[in-house]
């Protein structure tokens, strides 16, 4: 077992967390963000640049030695709460953290050296609803050439090179411009989804899949709980702020005690969500014992979903008529909360982990 762990943020992270939010407040601002999320191409390549090649933040959980920055998961959740805050249309979580868990595994120091750089996006070729340790379809490979349709897969039209799963048990690289890549309808306007098809394909295979993508949908899990955090912190706080400002019979609506409740309750859920995000985050930069991180992975996972999305919910109702406007940035929020809590599995597959884990049987 884990020594006690320290839930509350060191002063490097409340540093790195204030220099992400002045550059989203300065390049991520929500009418962007609505201009993109309208168009055919969401992603903002130079929000991308700024993140990864300008501060070095895709690098955070890469090997000093490997051109990266040497940090830990805790770093990594700071800056996806702050993403999450944002909704920014970047590819960190399927690039900074599942490709780059997936490369790490696999130890292949190239591919790492180049997703550190931020000059390189890589993406993992499962989809984006599958859950850690789950099965996932895989294509055909032949004398190193991949045929084969993937689906679901998060911001593979960012990526420029994809890591794919093969049924001969592989891992294998593939550049992205050989691959067909088709967009699917996306829920969440701002991480799209598409179908990858290969077609007799060159990949070079860089390691074992099973293992590898195992623990890069564990650290995606573990870490999408920090996006979530940082989502429904942003709900609540606006919500806070525009009931302090509207006035209803000459009141502030915010005085009425119904929504004083209503808000209370979420404020909880909320500081429930951090500590479970925090300890899932923890938990994984310690390293360690495998089942410990999948617990605490899956824990916050069980959790996370229902409160983001309630959070999301109760800003677009509390908003009133601005709410529902397609100007006012909250339905991006309740898309992305909505998406969030069935990527990597869904609460109910994660409570069903946590039972497997400690033993609990079913009624």
């Amino acid at each position: 077992m884990s020594t006690q762990p320290d839930l509350l943020y060191s002063e490097e992270e409340e540093a790195l967390r204030a220099a992400v939010r002045d550059m989203l407040g300065d390049h991520c601002d929500a009418a962007g963000v609505l201009a993109r999320a309208e168009t055919d191409a969401p992603h903002d390549p130079e929000l991308w640049k700024t993140l990864a090649e300008g501060m070095g933040l895709a690098g955070l959980l890469v090997p000093e030695e490997l051109g990266g920055q040497g940090a830990t998961h805790r770093e990594a959740a700071v800056v996806l709460e702050e993403l999450g805050r944002a909704v920014a249309p970047v590819p960190y979580l399927t690039s900074a953290v599942v490709a780059t868990e997936a490369l790490l595994e696999c130890g292949d120091e190239t591919l790492l050296g180049r997703l550190a750089s931020g000059r390189t996006v890589g993406v993992l070729a499962v989809a984006l609803h599958v859950a850690p340790g789950a099965g996932h379809p895989a294509v055909r490979q032949v004398d190193g050439r991949l045929s084969g349709e993937l689906t679901g897969i998060a911001d593979a039209a960012a990526a420029d090179v994809l890591l794919v799963p093969a049924q001969d048990g592989g891992l294998y690289a593939v550049d992205a411009r050989a691959a067909t890549v088709t967009a699917q309808t996306s829920l969440d306007l701002t991480r799209p989804v598409a179908t990858v098809t290969l077609d007799g394909t060159e990949g070079r295979r860089i390691g074992e899949a099973a293992p590898a993508v195992r623990r890069a949908l564990r650290a995606a899990a573990g870490l999408l709980a920090a996006e979530q955090l940082g989502l429904a912190d942003w709900a609540l706080t606006e919500t806070v702020g525009y009931l302090k400002e509207r006035k209803q019979f000459n009141r502030q609506v915010g005085g009425f005690q119904a929504l004083k409740h209503r808000l209370a309750q979420s404020w909880l859920e909320v500081v429930h969500l951090r500590a479970a995000a925090r300890n899932a985050a923890d938990t994984l930069a310690q390293g360690g014992d495998d089942a410990e991180a999948e617990l605490a992975v899956a824990v916050a996972q069980a959790y996370a979903g229902p409160v983001a999305v309630r959070a999301a919910e109760e800003a677009l109702q509390l908003h009133g008529g601005i709410g529902m406007t397609w100007e006012h940035p909250v339905h991006l929020y309740l898309k992305r909360a909505k998406a969030d809590s069935i990527a990597y599995g869904t609460p109910g597959a994660h409570r069903a982990a946590v039972a497997e884990l400690v033993g609990l049987q079913a009624p």
